[in-house]
């Protein structure tokens, strides 16, 4: 089995039963995320972007898969940990080339209002500040300096 149908094998069960929230299987999130990457490394890393955060996967049994260096440093910079501020976060991917184009996948999704069943207050705060960080990650992909 080659890395994209073991990552899509792992995706489908680390997000099985998950929901997203309009209600369509969660799994739906990272393939989308997945169609947005050129490379290989980009659409097995994109598969698994969620999965160390969302599910009892671990970064050792990701390694145990035979997953590359590049692919796991991307999942493990991808994944938020609860301690961590999003500032933090995403100051922490930043300057890896992969994980930051993932990210900006990601966040492209995660701003698409039509994934959400109704549009409150709070969504709109979430949707600006995933607006702030993906405008700073399309600078640093532009070579231009961070304002």
């Amino acid at each position: 089995m080659d890395d994209l149908e073991k990552a899509l094998r792992i995706a489908l069960d680390a997000h099985a039963g998950q929901k997203q929230k309009n209600g369509e299987p969660y799994i739906l999130h990272p393939l989308r995320v997945m169609m947005h990457m050129a490379t290989m490394k980009g659409k097995v890393a994109a598969l698994l972007h969620d999965v160390l955060e969302d599910s009892d996967w671990t970064e050792e049994r990701l390694r145990a898969e035979g997953f590359s260096v590049d692919v796991l440093l991307a999942v493990r910079l991808l994944t938020h940990l609860p301690e961590q501020s999003y500032e933090a976060y995403i100051h922490g991917l930043e300057d890896n080339p992969l994980a930051r184009k993932i990210k900006l996948a990601d966040l492209t999704d995660n701003m698409n209002i039509q994934r959400l069943s109704t549009l409150r207050e709070k969504d709109l705060k979430r949707l600006e500040k995933y607006h702030k960080y993906w405008l700073r990650l399309v600078r640093i992909e532009e070579g231009e300096p961070d304002s």
